[in-house]
């Protein structure tokens, strides 16, 4: 018998983890990570903090070089087909289809194909219009800003380059004040932007943080000079005046013009699950798994990272998809167990898979770091400190019908950090999954 071939979709930070976890688990076939991007496995949340604000060149090499994962010594072996998409599946016959028409045959998949920004719809140019998800997107970003401010890093307000911005400072709108957006804000700020959040719904980051610590975080966005529009809905796109063809500002449905030399949409994202169409898999949102990390209807497939719809019995039994930092790395583990287990007979993992979202935000000189999921909440508890005084250090707890589900802390010491998600894990019990 042939040893198993396992391909790998998508190669971030899920796709590089199931890879290193069969190796770890013992698996000596062979492994194929195909990924859409030109660039081996990097870190995405730099891009909108460290990487847009780096002060040197706009070389793209450079800058992959400061976000690389190092690849472990058990994946020398592992083979990366990048720059190719995979553009259909046939998971009955175990094929995939590339965008080249060559087709993969394969023993085990797994499926890492994560997201991409969702784009408005709206009327109006196209030229000057941003989004940050990969590093060719902060590449662009920043050689547009270059442009702008005649500098391709962080600059001072008096330095920026006056016969392309008439004198004043370049005006940057930031449609969408989630966690991205927020960050990408407070980096522009630096880079001596003039920035506008527009938000249709709450303050910032409200259906995670609830209303209070939102509206603290964005008071203290304010004091660094971030404005914010919010309860507006973006219409159109108007064109400049001394250039048409790109964006000069945008248009709300109220009939407000906010002026923008760029505009960078920050609305959420959509499954890359196109290329599992046809196949009676339940794709509505992310890909339907068990607890497990199989696929729901397909033999020989899993899926990792924050594509996978799976439940997680620390809160209910009822399937998510988690957009968290730790969950590629938790969801790759059990995933190789799982699929090693089909592929090669080795040992299941009876315990149930009960991974602790956590997530990290660097939003001026605040740092929120979360545990669980606080946006499953129905209350807010503030148990230390001042939400005037951020800076200073807080925390709140989250809870659902009484039950703690999540915590937050701000400017809370490493130490603290790791005692409050100790705390977690024992205040938290695990529900039954039915089988």
């Amino acid at each position: 018998m042939s040893t198993p071939h396992v391909v790998v979709v998508g190669a971030s930070l899920g796709g590089l983890r199931a890879a290193e976890q069969l190796r770890a688990r013992g698996f000596e076939g062979r492994v194929t990570v195909i990924g859409d991007e030109r660039h081996l496995p990097y870190n995405r949340p730099p891009l909108s903090k460290e990487v847009l604000a780096d002060p040197g060149d706009n070389d793209p090499a450079r800058l992959h070089g400061r976000v690389e994962f190092r690849r472990k010594a058990s994946t020398a072996d592992v083979d990366f087909v990048l720059g190719v998409p995979v553009v259909g599946s046939d998971l009955a016959r175990r094929e995939l289809r590339l965008e080249s028409g060559e087709v993969v045959p394969y023993d085990g998949l797994v499926v890492a194909t994560g997201l991409r920004p969702r784009r408005l719809d709206l009327p109006g140019p196209e030229q000057g219009r941003h989004s940050i998800r990969t590093l060719d997107d902060c590449v662009g970003l920043r050689t547009e800003l270059a442009t702008l401010t005649g500098f391709t890093g962080l600059t001072e307000l008096t330095g920026l380059n006056e016969a392309s911005t008439a004198g004043r400072r370049p005006s940057v709108v930031v449609v969408g004040a989630g966690f991205i957006g927020c960050e990408t804000a407070a980096t522009l700020v630096k880079r001596g932007c003039d920035v506008t959040v527009v938000e249709p719904f709450g303050a910032p980051m409200e259906r995670v943080l609830g209303a209070d610590l939102a509206g603290a975080v964005q008071r203290h966005h304010e004091r660094a000079g971030v404005r914010f529009v919010l309860g507006a809905s973006p219409a159109a796109y108007t064109d400049g005046a001394a250039a048409p063809g790109r964006v000069g500002g945008l248009l709300l449905a109220d009939g407000r013009v906010l002026p923008a030399d760029l505009v960078v949409e920050s609305v959420g994202s959509v499954c890359n699950t196109g290329w599992l169409a046809g196949n009676d898999l339940d794709l509505r949102d992310g890909v339907l798994a068990d607890n497990d990390l199989r696929v729901v209807g397909a033999e020989g497939v899993v899926a990792v990272g924050d594509v996978a719809r799976f439940p997680n019995p620390l809160f209910d039994d009822v399937p998510r998809r988690v957009e968290h930092w730790s969950i590629p790395t938790d969801t790759a583990r059990r995933a190789a167990t799982t699929l090693l287990a089909e592929l090669t007979g080795s040992a299941v993992d009876p315990a149930p898979f009960a991974p602790i979202p956590s997530f990290w935000s660097d939003q001026h000189d605040l740092r929120l770091q979360s545990f669980g999921s606080p946006g499953l909440a129905d209350e807010a508890r503030l148990v230390e400190g001042d939400v005037d005084r951020l800076a200073d250090g807080v925390l709140v707890t989250y809870h659902r019908l009484g039950a703690h589900v999540g915590t937050i802390a701000v400017n809370l010491p490493p130490a603290r950090q790791r005692e409050l998600r100790d705390d977690f894990v024992a205040r938290v019990p695990a529900v039954a999954i039915p089988a």
